[in-house]
């Protein structure tokens, strides 16, 4: 009895028993990194939400923005716009861009020098001055509120602009030292030796050599006082009355003893935010370069 054998099948024909375990391996990363997507999404929408529901509820009326279940289909309308500035935010607003403007550049002069001593010409003992800067951070505001207020009553400066802006230079000076110091402490020791050997003085190779390559940690670092100082409540709050106010101190004018109105908070609070914004979005390449410095070696 004869048996017959069936051809066995030639190495170059695909097989179609199925997805080789090779497939199904590299399906997994791809359903993984798809779930991770969404969920990053969701997350990011959801921390956004509050913000979008603020910017529509602005260009709400009243009635509308106060409408419970919620309004989500109206016209829109730009009359709480006109009732922030009509009520005077314009001068609230020079106020803070004075004292976050001035500030942010009085730290900038003086934590590049700071930060310098600090990193490529080390002073002794630069422990011990980096925990005197950011222990100046550890004690609550609220502490120092009365002295400081004490003082500026008998300096005869209070509600005046320039105590913001020695108080803000003040508190974000530590900040900016930290954070420069960690910057120039990327820069490759083969470039200040070759500065040294062109015959580049000090200041010549602070200036000339470094800080150009330190200049996206110094656009992130500036970007991060300005956000600091332009959002500043308590200072501003017990120190200035009706010339010298911030923004933030608006914000709060708008929540009277005759009721919340929440379109025109929410029209105050979105005019608050845009310089800030602005100014992170103009500077987001030199901020994403300068926070992300010396991660990757």
């Amino acid at each position: 009895m004869s048996t017959q054998t069936e051809p066995a099948p030639s190495q170059g024909a695909p097989s179609t028993s199925g997805s080789s375990p090779a497939r199904q391996r590299k399906g997994k990363p791809r359903t993984g990194a798809s779930l991770l997507t969404a969920l990053t999404w969701i997350l990011a929408i959801g921390f956004f939400s509050p913000v979008l529901w603020m910017v529509l509820t602005s260009f709400k009326q009243e009635s509308a923005a106060a409408s419970n279940p919620p309004t989500f289909f109206f016209a829109p309308t730009l009359d709480q716009y006109r009732a922030v500035l009509d009520a005077g935010a314009g001068s609230y607003f020079v106020n803070s861009m004075i004292a976050t403007g001035i500030s942010t550049l009085l730290v900038v002069i003086m934590a590049v020098p700071a930060s310098y001593a600090l990193s490529i010409r080390p002073v002794k003992k630069t422990s011990d001055v980096l925990f005197f800067f950011i222990s100046t951070r550890m004690l609550p505001v609220v502490a120092v509120i009365m002295p400081i207020y004490v003082i500026a009553g008998q300096l005869k400066v209070l509600d005046n602009i320039w105590t913001l802006v020695v108080l803000y230079t003040s508190m974000n000076l530590p900040i900016a030292v930290w954070m420069m110091r960690s910057f120039f402490q990327e820069v490759p020791a083969e470039v200040l030796e070759a500065a040294q050997m062109d015959g580049a003085g000090l200041m010549k190779t602070l200036w000339r050599v470094l800080m150009p390559m330190v200049a996206p940690g110094l656009a992130a670092t500036a970007l991060i006082c300005v956000i600091f100082a332009w959002n500043e409540f308590f200072f501003a709050l017990n120190l200035t009355a009706a010339k010298s106010a911030t923004v933030p101190v608006f914000l709060v004018s708008q929540m009277t003893s005759e009721g919340l109105y929440l379109a025109q908070l929410s029209a105050a609070s979105v005019l608050a935010s845009l310089p800030v914004v602005i100014a992170g979005w103009v500077a987001q390449k030199q901020l994403v370069r300068g926070l992300s410095m010396g991660a990757v070696k």
